[in-house]
């Protein structure tokens, strides 16, 4: 269950992507608090994973303040992601137990539904989950906790990118063809697919952020 400062991280998050804090931009807590109508605590927190991830610097006698996202540092941070959440789905391909691939098709299952009926927030709640089953299912602590942490890092940018009923076809058949390959045993291909998979989200996050980059550059020339 997400927290209050987590749901919080995320709309400030999804408002520093889409532009409407332009870099630069002090949030200041007392603020931000009264018009979320919340303490200071959790917008606080919130303030603090935004900084984890690259969207916000903490500055002395300034507090948070809005950094300028590099498309070259997001573009790497994709690359790494795709690269290691494959390894990981060759790994659990060959290393998973028949229990846990069983709970990896029922989490499938899960996503499937959640997706059939456009709950975003149901679906991204399962996929993560379904995500964070093929990374620990390589049984592989060092690679897991990179994984890990770079998919937090990105998690900003993942949420951003539309989530229309063709995405969600595209991710529901992709993460099928992964759990097949998965459950087959077939690490060679889990890891493709799982590769594919992964770039094809990254490709979409990466031409959503430009595009905002580009309006948000053209309003300024106006």
């Amino acid at each position: 269950m997400p927290t209050l400062a987590s749901k919080i991280q995320a709309q400030l998050g999804e408002d520093i992507i889409s532009g409407k804090y332009a870099p630069g931009t002090r949030l200041d807590e007392r603020s931000l608090a009264e018009t979320l109508g919340v303490s200071r605590t959790p917008v606080r927190e919130a303030l603090r994973q935004l900084a984890t991830r690259g969207l916000v610097q903490l500055e002395p006698m300034r507090g948070a303040v809005v950094s300028s996202i590099g498309l070259k540092e997001v573009a790497d941070l994709l690359n790494a992601s795709s690269e290691l959440e494959a390894l990981c789905a060759r790994i659990s391909a060959e290393s998973m137990s028949p229990m846990e691939k069983s709970e990896l098709e029922y989490v499938f299952d899960i996503t499937k539904a959640k997706a059939t009926a456009g709950d975003l927030e149901g679906y991204l709640d399962a996929n993560a989950e379904f995500h964070r089953l093929i990374v620990e299912g390589s049984h592989n602590a060092v690679l897991s906790r990179m994984v890990m942490e770079v998919r937090d890092r990105l998690s900003p940018f993942r949420r951003y990118h539309p989530a229309d009923a063709e995405r969600f076809s595209k991710s529901v058949d992709a993460h099928r063809t992964i759990v097949q390959h998965i459950a087959a045993g077939n690490g060679e291909q889990a890891y493709l697919a799982t590769r594919a998979h992964a770039v094809q989200l990254g490709s979409a996050a990466l031409r959503a952020l430009r595009e905002v980059q580009a309006a948000s550059l053209a309003g300024q020339e106006e």
